[in-house]
């Protein structure tokens, strides 16, 4: 029963619109098709998916009692300082990656990825599961630490405190927190009534636009399934064997956190993505050395069409076994 049920799972993800747009999208970059999207496009739907995630996070987290948020949150930072670490640990100790690409390759495993996190939150509501409020929020917190551990890591290796200064800034002031946080108080100071009114902008289009953008992702992806000729199986397998590390313990600390099996779920989606969108701009202006070839292949050709197409429903899975041994200790 519990197999039949994974594969339940599994193909009621595969068929959904948002996984066969990024298919589709793979499809197409393969074929050698001319279809593109227009120049800017991809950014504005970038701009809309991070602000409507922090906007509906803020007025769901405006119910939300402070004291339920801080143990998740605090959890969140750890999760972050210790999934770089690992990563670094692992790439550079038993992989026998230099330093310059291990830290790397931490960042964007030490971040998150708000796409699959879209994914995420769009799978359970579909799916009718519920989860906390305040979500997105662990979003926000997440996606400058692990970044800034693994550049610290790295800080032998970094030509200046200028260029310090220069990655803080861009992390800091990126359009990610900038968009994700405003979002996020917006929706906190305006509430139920003030969201009513930007709704019909922000609510119904968002599975849309979040399928015009895996469209988009999925381009970009199969631009780069012929770099995985080049780095081989050990950055396969060192990509799917970290996801699956930081899954479980993201599963297990959002369970001992006494998060929802919904929240579980979400919380192990976020440990286990990679970042593409900030840590590849801070790490082209601290680590310009690093070969992109390792990070961004990991993170955009391996680690985004696992998580969107397989890990997502498995994720959730693993929530609802998780859930009630930890809730019966």
């Amino acid at each position: 029963m519990q197999q039949a049920d994974i594969i339940h799972t599994l193909s009621r993800s595969l068929a959904s619109p948002m996984v066969l747009a990024f298919v589709l999208g793979v499809i197409a970059t393969l074929l050698r098709s001319d279809l593109k999207f227009p120049e800017g496009m991809y950014m504005g739907l970038t701009i809309y998916l991070l602000f409507a995630i922090g906007l509906k996070g803020g007025v769901k987290l405006s119910h939300t009692p402070l004291i339920d948020f801080l143990l998740p949150g605090g959890a969140a930072v750890i999760m972050c300082c210790i999934i770089p670490v690992l990563t670094y640990f692992i790439l550079h100790h038993l992989a026998k990656f230099d330093t310059v690409n291990a830290a790397a390759m931490s960042a964007h495993f030490g971040s998150v990825s708000a796409v699959t996190f879209s994914q995420s939150i769009t799978y359970a509501e579909t799916a009718g599961i519920a989860f906390e409020g305040f979500m997105p929020a662990l979003l926000a917190i997440m996606e400058v630490p692990g970044v800034l551990i693994a550049l610290y890591i790295a800080r032998k290796k970094m030509a200046t405190d200028n260029q310090n200064n220069e990655v803080m800034r861009e992390l800091l002031t990126g359009k990610g927190i900038i968009l994700l946080i405003g979002g996020i108080l917006i929706g906190l100071m305006s509430g139920d009534q003030g969201y009513e009114s930007v709704a019909p902008l922000f609510d119904a289009p968002f599975k849309g636009i979040l399928c015009l953008f895996l469209l988009e992702v999925g381009l970009v992806t199969g631009r780069r399934v012929g770099d995985l000729r080049k780095v081989g199986l050990r950055l396969i397998a060192f990509s799917l064997l970290i996801v699956g590390i930081n899954a479980l313990l993201g599963s297990l600390v959002a369970a001992f956190c006494g998060l929802s099996v919904g929240g579980i779920g979400i919380f192990t989606v976020l440990c286990a993505s990679a970042s593409y969108i900030a840590a590849p701009a801070a790490i082209r202006i601290a680590l310009p050395e690093a070969n992109p070839g390792y990070y961004l292949t990991a993170a955009l050709a391996i680690v985004f069409p696992f998580n969107v197409i397989v890990g997502i429903p498995l994720y959730f899975k693993l929530a609802t076994y998780i859930h009630p041994i930890i809730a019966a200790l």
